[in-house]
């Protein structure tokens, strides 16, 4: 299996080479050149599988350049960290299944993806004796996820962007209290976006990519992508064994459009078997608005009590993009540029009607995510993150488009790390776990910077591996 740019600018390359490259080198995003199909022979042989086996066969057919034994080892070593053998658990309530997502080191889905692609990183720089300095943005789950699959390992230095006193405060306190001398966060005076613009366009900077080795976690590293699409195959089986169902549906509380973007990739490699991916937002909407009016133009940032989902720009859009326009690398390319001058992407009747065959979506506020956290601790005892709670609304609002089909909510955070929502919900705070423990009294590490290319460009110059 080779990879390929959206934008066309690159030769195909190993799955090895993606993995270490993260952002293609013409600015777009790498893609399989091919995605397979998986048949109902193959689909039957899975279903008795553990996840981590899944994760092995689903990773097996975009990976033809790690040898199955090396790729098995660090799978497993990947998910002994996580307090639940399944994984990820299916847990049937009243009205929906929960997907629970959060029961790795940092209590979200983000631990499912990095710890493996942490890793990975070690494995490959051991083998090619060379050293790497990541460079991330995180909206909230991603920096602490990513801090936690790297910490401590050698030859590795790990820079994080976050939009300072924008995310939650155990989000920040994760990030900051971790004490390893090779982690480095960085507090950015602005929004999410404006740390994602600076990493893009630090990445683009190819001279300065090379010079520091730098390296990708955001869901611009494909791997990031491949390792999440593996959760969807599992919950699909899990209900479909428990409800005797053909298909489901998903809910999945977006806003950078990677965690969905992997429940497309899903769809397509168990062809009919996920019916829609609902894709659910918070006021910061715009991926609502493209789905709903065919139009993805750029508004302001709205903070929410869902702060990882306060995003405008989603870095994971480009991919399907490439899809939507029939992977045409030339004209994604062309759309791209165009809407980094004008902010607005417009879509034909034609390309709206498509795109409705794989996503529905709706927009949640704060007062009916707060409403469906207080409804459903009320009916099923069960206490929702935030973010899990827009993508239970959105399937609650859209129940009577899927007849009979199970709706599987992905829950991607564990409630304890958003306490301030939860006791407006249901009056009290949630338990927290003991990884969340004694987190105040912990030692604090950060830089604020200006949301300034080169002021960050110099920090990671004065601390960078070479």
């Amino acid at each position: 299996m080779k990879y390929i740019s959206t934008r066309g600018g690159i030769e195909p390359i190993s799955f090895k080479q993606a993995v270490m490259m993260g952002l293609a080198r013409d600015g777009g995003l790498l893609l399989p050149e091919t995605l397979p199909v998986v048949d109902e022979d193959i689909q039957t042989r899975w279903r008795s599988l553990s996840y981590p086996d899944l994760a092995l066969e689903v990773m097996k057919l975009f990976i033809s350049d790690i040898s199955e034994d090396t790729l098995k080892h660090l799978i497993n070593i990947s998910y002994q960290v996580f307090d639940t053998k399944e994984v990820t658990p299916v847990v049937a309530l009243k009205d929906f299944f929960l997907l629970e997502l959060f029961h790795g080191p940092t209590l979200a889905f983000k631990d499912i993806a990095l710890q493996l692609l942490g890793n990975m990183f070690e494995y490959l720089l051991t083998q090619e004796n060379k050293k790497m300095n990541i460079l991330g943005a995180t909206s909230g789950d991603t920096g602490s996820a990513a801090i936690y699959g790297v910490k401590g390992r050698k030859n590795i230095n790990i820079f994080i962007l976050h939009p300072h006193g924008r995310v939650s405060p155990i989000q920040a306190l994760q990030m900051t209290t971790v004490p390893e001398k090779n982690v480095f966060n960085i507090a950015i005076e602005g929004t999410f976006d404006d740390c994602q613009a600076i990493v893009k366009a630090i990445f683009s900077d190819l001279e300065f990519k090379d010079k520091y080795q730098l390296g990708a976690v955001n869901s611009i590293n494909w791997a990031r992508v491949l390792a999440q699409v593996v959760y969807y195959i599992y919950a699909y089986f899990r209900v479909s064994e428990q409800t005797g169902t053909k298909q489901v549906t998903f809910s999945v509380p977006t806003g950078n459009f990677g965690d969905i973007f992997a429940g497309y990739i899903a769809k397509n490699l168990l062809s009919n078997k996920i019916y829609k991916l609902i894709l659910a937002t918070n006021e910061n909407d715009i991926l609502t608005r493209f789905v709903c009016k065919g139009e993805y133009k750029l508004g302001s940032v709205i903070p929410t009590i869902s702060p990882s989902m306060d995003i405008q720009i989603a870095s994971n859009f480009e991919r399907y993009l490439f899809y939507l326009y029939n992977r045409d690398s030339k004209r994604v390319k062309e759309v791209m540029l165009n809407f980094s001058k004008t902010g607005c992407i417009t879509f034909s009747q034609e390309e709206q009607k498509r795109t409705q065959k794989d996503f529905i979506s709706e927009s949640i506020n704060q007062d009916e995510t707060i409403a469906t956290i207080a409804d459903v601790y009320s009916t099923d005892k069960y206490i929702l993150d935030p973010h899990t709670a827009v993508g239970v609304c959105a399937a609650q609002k859209l129940r009577n488009n899927f007849n009979d089909i199970p709706i599987i909510c992905l829950a991607t955070a564990h409630p304890a790390k958003f306490p301030d929502a939860v006791k407006r919900a249901i009056g009290k705070d949630p338990d927290r776990p003991d990884a969340l423990k004694d987190l105040e009294k912990r030692k604090q590490r950060l830089t604020v910077l200006p949301a300034d290319i080169s002021k960050v460009k110099d920090y990671i110059s004065q601390n960078a591996l070479i």
